[in-house]
Parts: C-alpha cells; sequence; structure tokens
C-alpha cells in the first residue's frame, strides 16, 4: 500500500487555495496542516480540507507531527524569512511559489539555502507545465535551433489580494519580478541558455491610478516590453499588457530557428470566458515549417476536471504531480531547482533597474 504524504501550507489565499485543490486529485496524499493569517482566507481554506489543522503561525505549523512537506504559497516577501525559518527549526522538502525573493538582497541568503539545505526544493514555475507550452518545449527541436522567441501576455490586471499587498513594489519585487518570472524562466528552458544582456521599456498608463491604500497609490507596472540576449547567441523578447483581455488567448509563445517555427497559444482561465461566447478556447500548438511551406495546427486539450482546479490550465497539477515523485523517490531531483528561481527573479530584477535606468543591464 503506498505511503499517504502529509503536506502542510502556508499561505492559502488564492494560490494557495488552488494548491488545495490540485493535492486533492493526488492519491495518497493529505494537508495535515495550515498557516493562514486572514480569517476569511482560512476559512474558505478549511471549507476545501475540513480535516487539516488550522494552525496560528509557521512555528505552530512546524510542530505538528504529520508533514512529510510544506508548499510556500504567502506573499513574495515573506518566502526568504519563511525559508530559512523552516531550514533553522525543521527542514522538510519545499514546494515554493514564485517568485522565490523580491529584495536583491536576499540572493545571498538564498545561496546558503541552496548550499546547505539538506532536502530537495522545487520553486513552482507553473507555466512549464501548461500543456501547450509542454508541447512547444517538447518540440522546440522542429525549429532546427530556437534563435528567437518570443513571448506575449494580454491579460487582465491584477487581481485583488489580501491586504491588497500587489499593488506595491515593495511587496512584489515589481511586475517584471511578480508577473514575469514565469516567462524569464521559460526563456531560460526554452533556449538552453543564460542571459547576458536586459533592456526593458514600460509603464503603469491604465491600471490602478484611480485606487488609494493608507493614501499610497500602487506604483505597479501594467505593460512593458524586455528584451533579452543568451549567452548562446539567441534572443528573447516579452511583450505584457495587464489591461486587455478580450482576446481568444492570453499566451502567445513564437519560437523560430532557421527550420520552422513553432507556436503556443493558451487561453486564460475558463471562469473568465463570457457564457454568450461558447465554450472557452481550446489551447493549440500550431508548427510552421519553412520549407515545404505548410502551417499545421494541433489542439492541445486539457482535461476538464483539471481546469476546474484552478487557472493555470492544468499545470498546478502537473507541478504537483512530479513533487510527489520527487518526495516518494521516484524521480531523483526536482525539475525546477533553486537556482532556476533565482535566476528568474534576477531576470525580472534585471528588467526593472533597465527600466527605471534606461540603461541595460548586464549579468
Amino acid at each position: 500500500m503506498t505511503r499517504t504524504i502529509h503536506y502542510g501550507l502556508i499561505g492559502c489565499g488564492m494560490m494557495g487555495q488552488e494548491h488545495l485543490h490540485n493535492i486533492a486529485l493526488l492519491e495518497g496524499t493529505r494537508v495535515s496542516a495550515i498557516f493562514e493569517p486572514d480569517a476569511a482566507m482560512a476559512k474558505a481554506a478549511q471549507t476545501i480540507v475540513p480535516d487539516a489543522q488550522m494552525v496560528g503561525s509557521v512555528e505552530d505549523l512546524l510542530a505538528v507531527d504529520d508533514l512529510d512537506c510544506i508548499v510556500i504559497a504567502s506573499p513574495n516577501h515573506l518566502h526568504v524569512d519563511q525559508i530559512e525559518q523552516i531550514a533553522r527549526v525543521r527542514p522538510l522538502p519545499l514546494l515554493v511559489e514564485k517568485p522565490l525573493f523580491t529584495d536583491p538582497a536576499d540572493a545571498a541568503r538564498l545561496d546558503a539555502i541552496q548550499r546547505d539545505y539538506p532536502h530537495p526544493i522545487w520553486v513552482a514555475m507553473e507555466y512549464r507545465y501548461m500543456p501547450p507550452i509542454a508541447a512547444l518545449i517538447e518540440g522546440a527541436q522542429v525549429t532546427g535551433g530556437v534563435k528567437m522567441l518570443t513571448i506575449k501576455e494580454h491579460r487582465f490586471p491584477f487581481l485583488e489580494k489580501v491586504g491588497n499587498w500587489n499593488r506595491f513594489n515593495r511587496n512584489t519585487g515589481g511586475t517584471f519580478v511578480e508577473k514575469c518570472c514565469h516567462f524569464f524562466d521559460l526563456m531560460r528552458l526554452i533556449l538552453q541558455s543564460d542571459p547576458v544582456r536586459v533592456t526593458a521599456s514600460g509603464g503603469q498608463a491604465v491600471n490602478h491610478l484611480d485606487e488609494a491604500y493608507d493614501g499610497e497609490t500602487p506604483d505597479i507596472l501594467d505593460h512593458g516590453y524586455v528584451m533579452v540576449d543568451f549567452a548562446s547567441g539567441a534572443r528573447a523578447m516579452l511583450e505584457l499588457c495587464m489591461f486587455a483581455e478580450g482576446a481568444r488567448y492570453q499566451e502567445e509563445i513564437s519560437a523560430v530557428g532557421p527550420d520552422a517555427k513553432i507556436e503556443a497559444q493558451v487561453p486564460g482561465p475558463g471562469r473568465f470566458w463570457p457564457e454568450h461566447l461558447g465554450d472557452a478556447p481550446v489551447p493549440q500548438l500550431i508548427v510552421s515549417p519553412r520549407a515545404p511551406k505548410g502551417p499545421v495546427a494541433k489542439d492541445i486539450p486539457v482535461d476538464p476536471t483539471l481546469l476546474a482546479a484552478g487557472d493555470h490550465n492544468g499545470s498546478t497539477f502537473y507541478q504537483h504531480q512530479g513533487f510527489l515523485a520527487v518526495l516518494r523517490g521516484d524521480k531523483p531531483a526536482p525539475e525546477v531547482t533553486l537556482q532556476d528561481g533565482m535566476w528568474a527573479v534576477r531576470m525580472g530584477l534585471a528588467a526593472q533597474k533597465a527600466l527605471e535606468t534606461g540603461e541595460a543591464v548586464w549579468f
């Protein structure tokens, strides 16, 4: 009989609850304990997993006997402190939500964790596991070697979070960190290379300008471009717009090489698709050979059960499936390492700096 794996969760806002729904779909798992300081979010979490023990602090969570691992889904700026506390008190395997950190000064602290932590740490880069993007990654060799990579996301504004923490750069690291570290991770993964130079342009044109919290107006970007040169000679570009959610696809990724172009088209969360327009769009993969010319489009449907468990096209489930395989010893190591998570944030911080200074940032 398969041994039950017991999870602890830190943070059960919107993303934490998505983790709960997806853990519940995995055989031989149980959420044993949850720390969520907001009363409304704690109540929502307990509705999803009524048997879980609700605790009042990270320290109390670490004192729960039945824990095999911890998922950290707290606000961005809390991640490093919580990882260090777990490392001191009771190191356990971790799945840590992105971004891994927000303050450049915290990179040295994570270097120490990477060197000394005795258990696996998996950084939650869900976009890798969206079925159409996973299909693009798997099929990228059709290009003959990707030379140009373009990632476009036109989506809805930042959603409301507990205490509106995501309205300010000091908590998020900035939009290019909070929202876009996923895309920088994809750039490194698809191109199999590290960045050498980042340039950026962007601003706050539409969103949140009429909001105020304790007298402060939000300072987060709502649009921008980022260009990245890689050590391999390949180039990548990100186009982000957070006030244009009306199209069929939220993300469009295009990888081009001398032999072909391969594209992934990914719809946004189905709950935002208007009923009067019929069924929500189905993700697509398009392969366009250079010669003989003949684009081929293929639908990449996602299991409706997985779509119902979150807003990320089933990717959170596949990510947890991989993490569980590591916990059970069926997979040797995390697929998304602490180093991957650190690189994604470094690229986002470089984009924020390039935007602020108007100068290229070199690695």
